[in-house]
């Protein structure tokens, strides 16, 4: 069973620190919320590594906005919710769509610099896009350009205080508010952080499979605290595997940008042959979870490993320029984007479901907010749209600071004590652990899945929920547990949701259901519920 709390401590013999706002996570959403902040609060951000490591750094493709007079926010609104599958949140998607460009204009402010093309913005068009509203930066390095410019704005910022190499174990709870957070330096010693609002910009969950497109910090440690401390956890059966990973002997899962696509690459079988036009009238620019699949069906069909995206349409200059960072990082395992097809297979990339929020990002729990892939705002619903994932944590970003500059003062952190009698020492190493968990996951609850699968991954995963019983004071152990926790809830949610919608294909249950199924998974530990709330959308 998972525990409230995964470590002993009393709250009375641990030092505390106070603040105004505790960011947990440096991704853009951490980043932006916390200079949001600091404008009118004094801020903690608290990284388990450095501030230069999340998941935005990675970031290819870009950010969604209306910023073309051809364009506007109905169309992509329209867009966001054909490729939500039917579970998007129409209100959350307005907001997405009506308060993203002045996002943007935040972001540039604050000195990011996108593309132009003569004295305008660049923009591109990535899969399941009606219209060019993808801002890009170095071409294909959009993240790392948003993170270069926050993060040298961070730290400048006199309001602002970071913590590297800290790792935040659990969420301080009572009565439904939250009080903050307990925190393990990079010592090993415990602190307590007591806050007027905390914020869960952690990321994903990556890394509950063996080939993703995360780093490794991305082990679903926001969802797994919130979880524990008793917020909703709202649709995490749905899973984005980005079509076009790198697969190449010695090569790490590293992405292809869907804008590669955009910009006119095809995608082969290993005989050549084009195949989209077999699964979807929208060929490579088809949402994700279809091109995913279809890659895997052609996989299947000719006993490979591996597809081919081709872009040796294009001219040297033009790859190079366009997407200097994925030329040269294929260049570096001896293949040339501008001439040669290079082989890739999906990978797992984006969890569209996690913590649930309002829409101003605040969970069931006062005083706590979750912001970016952490989040379940009701954007993304069953399959994100490319690229709305950086648009979503800077409008809602926004939102959040908006609600804690009207929140009262927290009161003292309350007096608790919990101890581990009775828990055992660990045996079996964390890394051997975490590698069966992940081959677990891409069998039984990865692309394509079944009822029959489902049930035995998630029997599997219910016997290693013994670890919760073991003593846990490292890092990586505290990671695992947060894996474990995610995997459970996914796997759960998966075996529950008896159709295929957006990121969740059952084989068993092949056709989208929208009279039974036009529902969220919703899992909450504190009512005690053993299997997933169904709420009605």
């Amino acid at each position: 069973m998972i525990p409230r709390y995964l470590v002993n401590f009393d709250t009375e013999s641990i030092p505390c620190v106070y603040t105004d706002v505790i960011v947990i996570g440096v991704g853009i959403a951490g980043l932006f919320t916390a200079l949001k902040s600091a404008e009118k609060h004094k801020v903690l951000m608290v990284t388990k590594k450095s501030l230069l490591d999340s998941n935005t750094r990675y970031a290819q493709g870009g950010i969604a906005a209306v910023i073309s007079d051809e364009d506007s926010p109905a169309y992509h609104r329209q867009d966001t919710l054909i490729a939500g599958a039917g579970l998007c949140s129409s209100s959350a998607v307005d907001v997405l769509v009506h308060e993203g460009p002045a996002g943007v204009e935040d972001l540039i402010r604050m000195g990011t610099e996108f593309d132009m093309e003569d004295g305008q913005y660049a923009l591109t068009k990535e899969g399941a896009h009606s219209q060019r509203r993808i801002l890009h930066a170095q071409g294909d390095a959009t993240g790392a350009e948003i993170v270069r410019a926050l993060s040298e704005k961070t730290k400048q910022d006199p309001n602002i205080d970071i913590w590297d190499d800290h790792f935040v174990i659990d969420l301080i709870t009572e009565n439904g508010e939250c009080f903050g957070a307990l925190i393990q330096k990079p010592d090993g010693q415990k602190v307590l952080v007591c806050a007027n609002a905390t914020v869960l910009c952690s990321g994903g969950a990556g890394q509950l499979y063996r080939y993703t497109t995360n780093p490794d910090i991305a082990t679903g440690d926001g969802i797994a605290i919130a979880y524990r401390a008793g917020a909703n956890i709202r649709d995490v059966e749905f899973i984005q595997f980005h079509p076009t990973a790198l697969c190449y002997s010695g090569a790490p899962r590293f992405l292809i940008s869907e804008a590669v696509r955009g910009e006119g690459a095809v995608l082969r079988n290993i005989h050549g042959d084009r195949f989209m036009e077999r699964y979807h009238p929208q060929l490579e620019l088809a949402p994700r979870d279809i091109v995913a699949r279809a890659i895997v069906s052609e996989m299947e069909q000719t006993s490979s490993m591996f597809v081919y995206i081709d872009f040796t349409h294009e001219s040297e200059e033009t790859v190079k320029h366009r997407f200097p960072t994925i030329y040269e990082t294929c260049l570096n395992y001896g293949l040339d984007l501008s001439s040669d097809w290079i082989p890739v297979a999906p990978a797992a990339h984006y969890m569209m479901g996690g913590v649930e929020t309002d829409l101003y990002g605040e969970t069931v729990i006062k005083r706590l907010f979750a912001c970016g892939e952490v989040s379940s705002t009701g954007v993304h619903g069953a399959n994100r749209l490319a690229s709305n994932s950086l648009s979503e944590a800077i409008v809602f970003g926004r939102r959040i600071v908006e609600r804690i500059d009207h929140l009262s003062s927290v009161g003292a952190m309350p007096a608790l004590s919990v101890n581990d009698e009775g828990k055992e020492p660990m045996t079996q190493p964390v890394v051997e652990k975490k590698l069966k968990l992940q081959k677990l996951m891409l069998r039984y609850v990865g692309l394509k899945r079944s009822g029959t699968g489902l049930a035995k991954g998630y029997e599997e995963l219910k016997r290693h929920e013994s670890f919760f019983n073991s003593v846990l004071s490292k890092r990586e152990e505290y990671e695992f547990a947060n894996l474990l926790t995610c995997a459970l809830l996914t796997t759960e949610a998966a075996l529950i949701r008896e159709e295929s919608r957006g990121g969740h294909y059952r084989e068993d249950f092949p056709e989208r259901d929208d009279l039974v199924w036009r529902k969220h998974t919703v899992f909450n530990r504190m009512n005690g519920m053993t299997e997933g709330r169904i709420d009605e959308y």
